[in-house]
């Protein structure tokens, strides 16, 4: 499966953006699908991800209450829905998939069970 995100820009603290991640080579819902961001100077961190089968979505305490994770299958696609934007959200973000991202692990491990990844997108929110 090949990933593309897209939905990134320049917003101001309390705003919002959608971010779009596109599947084409494949069906989406065969895949857990994560959103992973990397701020300048700082490790990879997972954000949110969904279990294949949609019955389960997952968000980083930093997030929790701000993002919404939801898929379309129908368009083969997730979508990152951020609201509440803060400047520490700044961050290149990503798309991946895998067969599963444990949600007992901490968000950073997450990276580990990736097996797609899709370009970022660059998130900037200004104060």
């Amino acid at each position: 499966v090949q990933l593309q995100a897209s939905g990134g820009g320049l917003v101001q603290a309390e705003g919002s953006l959608r971010l779009s991640c596109v599947a084409s080579g494949d069906t989406l819902d065969r895949y857990a699908v994560a959103w992973f961001r990397q701020a300048p100077g700082k490790e990879r961190e997972g954000v949110s991800s969904i279990t294949n089968s949609g019955d389960g979505t997952y968000y980083a305490d930093s997030v929790k209450g701000r993002f919404t994770l939801s898929g379309d299958n129908a368009k083969n696609t997730v979508y990152l829905q951020m609201n509440n934007l803060k400047p520490e959200d700044t961050a290149v973000y990503s798309c991946a998939a895998g067969d599963y991202f444990n949600h007992h692990d901490d968000t950073e491990d997450w990276v580990y069970e990736a097996d797609y990844w899709g370009q970022g997108t660059l998130v900037t929110v200004s104060s």
